[in-house]
């Protein structure tokens, strides 16, 4: 089910420009449905054969694809009415949230171009960043953490979430809100 809302996006890889559109859907992914399926055979292989990794530490992009692919799963199963996080984009719900977000990039010494606001029609899913989890060598506890993410219940320990905005569908550049001099 589509509906219409707004959001504003700090703009990390390229500039964009105003009335740009970006599709994400189940034909259109994200750059990270690239690098998580890049290792599916590897995690078909720690799947099959755990007992082989249980004293290696498992480099950073396949903890990525194993907590991916579980929260996929899961999603697909469970709550397809979100967007994917392979599928997505990663926006803000107010203009103060989305500058944080661009001071943060900013910070870590990543490029960052903009600020822009954005008309979405499609699908949202409104998560806490604090569920991210790094992915295991048991699939059990990935699925279990992912349905965990996607509850989207209170936190365990009581921490403050920190929200992570997901938008799909049409997605339309309809304010160029703040240019950022950190290309």
């Amino acid at each position: 089910m589509s509906e219409e809302f707004y959001a504003y996006h700090a703009v990390t890889e390229k500039p964009m420009q105003l009335g740009q559109h970006i599709v994400f859907d189940d034909t259109h992914h994200s750059g990270v449905y690239q690098r998580v399926t890049d290792k599916q055979d590897i995690v078909k292989n720690i799947y099959r054969n755990p007992q082989k990794y249980e004293n290696i530490e498992l480099e950073y992009p396949v903890v990525v694809a194993l907590r991916e692919l579980a929260l996929e799963e899961v999603r697909r199963e469970k709550y397809p009415h979100y967007p994917s996080r392979m599928s997505c984009l990663y926006v803000s719900e107010t203009l103060q949230e989305a500058v944080q977000w661009a001071d943060y990039f900013v910070s870590l010494g990543r490029p960052t171009f903009q600020i822009v606001r954005m008309k979405v029609t499609g699908k949202r899913f409104i998560a806490d960043a604090a569920k991210c989890f790094d992915g295991t060598i048991s699939r059990e506890e990935n699925l279990r953490l992912a349905e965990r993410y996607w509850e989207n219940r209170e936190n365990i320990a009581g921490e403050p979430p920190i929200n992570e905005f997901l938008v799909s569908g049409d997605i339309e550049v309809v304010e160029i809100v703040k240019e950022i001099q950190n290309a």
